[in-house]
């Protein structure tokens, strides 16, 4: 049974441009900011969500229903699943050469975009920087072979080349950065949005939270209808939900051999007349992917 709707109360439309516990923040079609809570549940809203909400006061509201997500970029390891962004178009990986980057992070978030239907582009930043760069730019050239798009800036030493590349990459499309932390994703952020702290104040302004919300997703909207997602910094990218079809995938190489093995349903870790195995074995694949793909698997450890 619905609820009847006072006079001073409204329906809109709105999208989610931050969360924090219960309270997440609300944009409605005239960019006006609204402080909100979802009626009846908790932590089922994501930064992107398109919602429908009701207001409850001024300023106020509360999120009566989710629109069905077109997509949703998150990652899982046996203890939490977290949720990154819902509706959007393009993943920013981001990556330097300093701090020491793993290569698993940028494979594995590779994988998490493919299963999630998600354009990916690898960023690599600091290219100004000689320490570790022959390992980043190695590992910018072994992805950008495998098929996936990458890029190489430098947002604090080449600033206009660095933010034109980044308009390239966002213009008319909702991207979404992440990468270990400090790997520079705030700088390139500030470079796209210059207004992107005052912004961020005045999100923790609405939530009454005090402080900036560092260890949170934030959307911002870009002029050309675009829109940025940043989300803080993190060690480790889950692929614990993730099925073996969808990691399979994830490996562009093993395209070329898929039907070639002696069993239909051959894994490609132990069985015989494995064709993925044995150009693995004649260097048609490289041995550090294929050795990725076994860990992944839960073979030899993650």
């Amino acid at each position: 049974m619905s609820r009847p709707v006072r006079s001073d109360q409204r329906q809109f439309a709105a999208r989610v441009i931050g969360t924090f516990g219960r309270t997440s923040l609300l944009a409605d079609a005239n960019g006006v900011t609204w402080s909100a809570v979802r009626r009846g549940r908790r932590g089922d809203l994501v930064v992107g969500d398109e919602v429908i909400a009701m207001q409850s006061s001024a300023g106020q509201a509360s999120v009566e229903s989710i629109v069905p997500r077109r997509s949703l970029l998150y990652r899982a390891d046996e203890f939490r699943t977290k949720e990154l962004a819902a509706n959007i178009d393009r993943v920013l990986i981001v990556f330097a050469s300093r701090p020491t980057f793993s290569l698993w992070f940028l494979w594995k978030a590779l994988v998490a975009a493919k299963s999630a239907g998600i354009e990916a582009v690898i960023v690599r930043n600091k290219i100004d920087l000689d320490d570790g760069a022959a390992a980043a730019a190695a590992a910018l050239e072994q992805i950008r072979a495998l098929g996936w798009r990458t890029v190489a800036v430098s947002a604090r030493s080449m600033p206009d080349e660095t933010r034109a590349a980044l308009e390239a990459m966002t213009q008319g499309v909702r991207a979404l950065l992440v990468g270990q932390s400090g790997m520079g994703k705030s700088t390139l952020l500030n470079l796209l949005v210059p207004e992107a702290q005052a912004r961020t104040r005045e999100f923790s302004e609405h939530l009454d939270l005090g402080k900036q919300t560092t260890t949170a997703a934030r959307w911002f909207g870009l002029p050309d209808g675009g829109a940025i997602v940043d989300t803080p910094g993190f060690q480790q990218f889950g692929l614990d939900h993730i099925s073996p079809q969808q990691l399979f995938a994830g490996f562009p190489e093993f395209a070329p051999y898929v039907g070639r093995c002696r069993f239909l349903d051959c894994r490609h870790l132990v069985e015989p007349d494995c064709a993925i195995r044995s150009a693995v074995a004649d260097g048609a694949i490289a041995e550090d992917r294929y050795n990725f793909y076994r860990a992944l698997c839960n073979v030899d450890g993650r």
